[in-house]
């Protein structure tokens, strides 16, 4: 009897550890899932839109700089003179259609789908830069009433948010790559 029992045994066992490894593979997969769509959602609905938009107007402002022949458009650091009024009129021009339209969606996103961060506390230069967007806004009503008396926020751009957004969206650029077996996971930790 003991022999005829053996191989019913060992059957037995032998799906019960197929089971466990299929089990086992199955919740490994669904993990693997669960995290490649919150890596896609965070590349496609936050990091992506917000370094693009950060890309852009970095490109914009050397453009302007550029197109204007100066290193900076206004000096912070000394007492010296505003620049001559063409060099105004092309900046409030660029402010009203590339600069403030750029900064508007960058605020949407980081006011809409701040959820998505990757980190447990918000980013410091999320709070800088929705606050340097409101002090333009301010800034910009003045210039509707024809007070021009202003032309740059006293809170600064934060730069920080430049390299913020670059640094996140190639982290999970690499990550997803990882999870979908595009690259090593000893690569992208690079």
């Amino acid at each position: 009897m003991n022999v005829e029992i053996a191989p019913l045994i060992t059957a037995v066992a032998l799906a019960f550890i197929g089971y466990l490894i299929t089990y086992w593979n199955s919740l490994q997969l669904a993990n693997r899932k669960e995290q490649l769509d919150l890596v896609n959602k965070r590349i496609n609905e936050f990091y992506g839109p917000l370094y693009v938009t950060t890309q852009a107007g970095n490109i914009a402002y050397k453009a302007l700089l550029k197109k204007l022949g100066r290193e900076k458009i206004f000096d912070r650091t000394s007492k010296s003179p505003l620049p001559d009024e063409k060099v105004i009129a092309e900046w409030r021009t660029w402010l009203l259609s590339v600069f403030m339209p750029l900064n508007e969606l960058r605020e949407k996103i980081i006011l809409e789908d701040a959820y998505l961060i990757r980190e447990e506390k918000m980013p410091e230069c999320f709070f800088q830069f929705i606050t340097h967007v409101s002090a333009y806004k301010a800034i910009l009503k003045k210039w509707e009433m024809n007070d021009f008396s202003e032309y740059i926020p006293l809170i600064s751009f934060p730069a920080e948010l430049d390299s913020y957004a670059e640094t996140s969206y190639k982290e999970l650029k690499a990550e997803q790559l990882r999870l979908i077996g595009k690259i090593s996971s000893a690569r992208s930790k690079r």
